[in-house]
């Protein structure tokens, strides 16, 4: 009788199980994908070559070294391969309209930014759809951060195939920073986001 009744209930119990870890496995990963969007904001926003002399210059290997971090925080979910960051400066133009000043990217996913590409006019700022957009202050620049990733599941492929996962993080930069010429100080090979690669 016991048999039996393990017998009909193992089918049951399986299922409830295998769910719960995908379910559990979805969670985590939105949890990465948020902290690694947070992170990689909040570290760029407080990079820079400091001087007493001048401005902080951010350099291009500033931002190639806060990439190299995400993609090691996102490595054991292979989120260069999987998905891409697009990395904006959100500045005031010369006619103290919001605008993309310069945009890097990392991951070999075919996504790009939602609000443009460098050199974009974003009127109204960026940030959701609905609710109060993100405007960068006069002399100053935001760290404006999007991640994509699409959602590889344990077991649930019908399921849970095909789910895109999209985080945005911003930063206001902690220094003075010098948002002259191109905003970045050209000391090693860019990222641009013409590149696709993990």
């Amino acid at each position: 009788m016991a048999l039996l009744e393990f017998a009909l209930s193992l089918p049951i119990v399986l299922t409830l199980g295998t769910l719960g870890i995908e379910i559990a496995n979805y969670a985590l990963i939105n949890m990465r994908m948020s902290q690694i969007a947070l992170n990689l904001a909040d570290n760029i926003s407080r990079a820079g070559e400091a001087s007493q002399l001048a401005l902080t210059k951010l350099r291009e290997s500033d931002v190639n070294d806060a990439f190299q971090a995400a993609r090691l925080q996102g490595s054991s979910y292979a989120l260069t391969t999987r998905g891409r960051i697009v990395l904006s400066s959100l500045e005031q133009n010369s006619a103290k309209a919001q605008y993309i000043h310069w945009q890097r990217c990392l991951g070999a996913a075919r996504y790009n930014s939602t609000y443009g590409v460098q050199g974009a006019v974003v009127t109204n700022g960026m940030g959701p759809a609905t609710g109060v957009k993100i405007k960068a202050p006069l002399d100053s620049a935001v760290m404006f951060v999007e991640l994509t990733y699409d959602y590889q599941p344990l077991f649930l492929n019908n399921i849970l195939s095909g789910k895109q996962l999209h985080y945005t993080a911003a930063f206001l930069v902690r220094d003075r920073r010098d948002l002259s010429g191109t905003g970045l100080s050209a000391d090693t090979a860019a990222s641009t986001c013409s590149k696709y690669a993990a």
